[in-house]
């Protein structure tokens, strides 16, 4: 009995010396595991460090990429004039090259470094769309905040419709247009669809930007904002006179969706017209804008006259329609910008379909008296 029972004690104090090795590798994997959890919590006796692994996580993965100043001098040749393409809300606009080979647009402004620019640049730069400017990166240096983004070849829409100082290399037809209208209605779309909802607040032709297939994107989307959040004095490059700007504002204090889809019935205004906005005195009512708009059709002025024979009557006429339902007033009549979006895709089939079995377009247009009976 007593041999017997050697074995089998030999047999348990082997099981519970295994099971005390089972326990303490455990309890060593579950501290190391608490470790590895506060380190990314930010809660590591060296946050230094952690905060030094972060910044390298997010210059090189994003979703926004920290630049060097050194970079982005060497990609403009220290920002040289020749490399200056524009100005804007955000400051001066140059043209780089970076080292990999990428064409990107720099925006620059005096500013020192502040936590809210990081932290909307990262917040704006994961909105990604196919119609909208893709924000990359940033650098707050040398007295400098400078946002970087995707460059896009062919310029504003501004360029192509009029301001040219001489006639457009590229004509427009008016199916092209009708498409330009809808990428850029998908834009707006997609930033009214974010949650929070982020509203454009500065839209007007010359931020939509044509990429070399002339694929509309929207720029400076949520710059305004931006700039508010950096900016004590208050944003600069904001003209006090803006056709694009929705009257409305002036009222109910406030930038909200139905101001971009304001701004937006002005842009299909010019896309229809080729003219600049700002030469127009009668947008600041809804009646005004009506009249001025009869007033048009009745001299037969209204339509770019470079579209005739582009296009078919009826579709021009829906077309001026969405425009004015996007200037009405109350801004609560105006249809989102997802409706929009639906009802020019309608049209842009209607034209294509229209055109295909008739061959071209007429250069007629329905006349005011006729254009806004049911």
């Amino acid at each position: 009995m007593a041999s017997s029972f050697v074995p089998i004690a030999g047999g348990i104090g082997g099981a519970v010396l295994l099971l005390g090795v089972i326990c303490f590798v455990c309890f060593r994997a579950y501290r190391s595991r608490k470790n590895s959890n506060k380190n990314s919590d930010s809660a590591s006796s060296d946050p230094s460090a952690v905060v030094s692994v972060e910044m390298k996580r997010e210059a090189s993965f994003g979703p926004s990429r920290l630049f060097r100043m050194e970079e982005l001098e060497k990609a403009t040749n220290h920002f040289d004039e020749n490399n200056l393409i524009g100005c804007g809300s955000f400051g001066l606009v140059f043209k780089g090259l970076l080292c990999d080979g990428t064409v990107v647009a720099i925006k620059r402004r005096l500013g020192i470094p502040k936590q809210e620019f990081t932290e909307e640049v990262a917040h704006l730069s994961r909105v990604q769309h196919r119609n909208l400017v893709s924000l990359l990166g940033y650098c707050q240096d040398s007295g400098y905040s400078m946002l970087v983004f995707e460059y896009l070849p062919n310029g504003s829409m501004r360029n192509h419709l009029y301001d040219t100082g001489r006639e457009s290399a590229t004509k427009l037809e008016f199916k092209q247009r009708l498409s330009i209208a809808i990428g850029t209605a998908k834009g707006l779309s997609h930033l009214h669809g974010q949650r929070p909802s982020i509203i454009h607040g500065n839209f007007k032709t010359a931020n939509v930007l044509v990429d070399e297939d002339f694929i509309a994107k929207v720029a400076d989307a949520g710059i305004l904002k931006l700039l508010e959040k950096i900016d004590d004095a208050g944003p600069s490059g904001l003209s006090s006179v803006n056709a694009f700007r929705d009257p409305e504002i002036n009222q109910i204090g406030i930038l909200c969706e139905t101001s971009d889809v304001y701004s937006f019935g002005v842009f299909l205004i010019e896309l229809i017209t080729g003219r600049d906005a700002s030469h127009i005195d009668e947008f600041g009512s809804n009646q005004s804008v009506l009249d001025w708009v009869e007033k048009e059709l009745s001299s037969e002025d209204l339509v770019d006259h470079r579209l005739m024979g582009s296009f078919t009557g009826e579709v021009m006429k829906d077309l001026i329609k969405i425009a004015l339902r996007c200037m009405s007033f109350p801004g609560r009549y105006r249809p989102t910008m997802e409706t929009v979006v639906l009802d020019l895709e309608r049209l842009l089939e209607r034209e294509i379909m229209h055109t295909t079995g008739m061959g071209e377009g007429t250069s007629t247009v329905t006349l005011g008296s006729q254009l806004f009976t049911n």
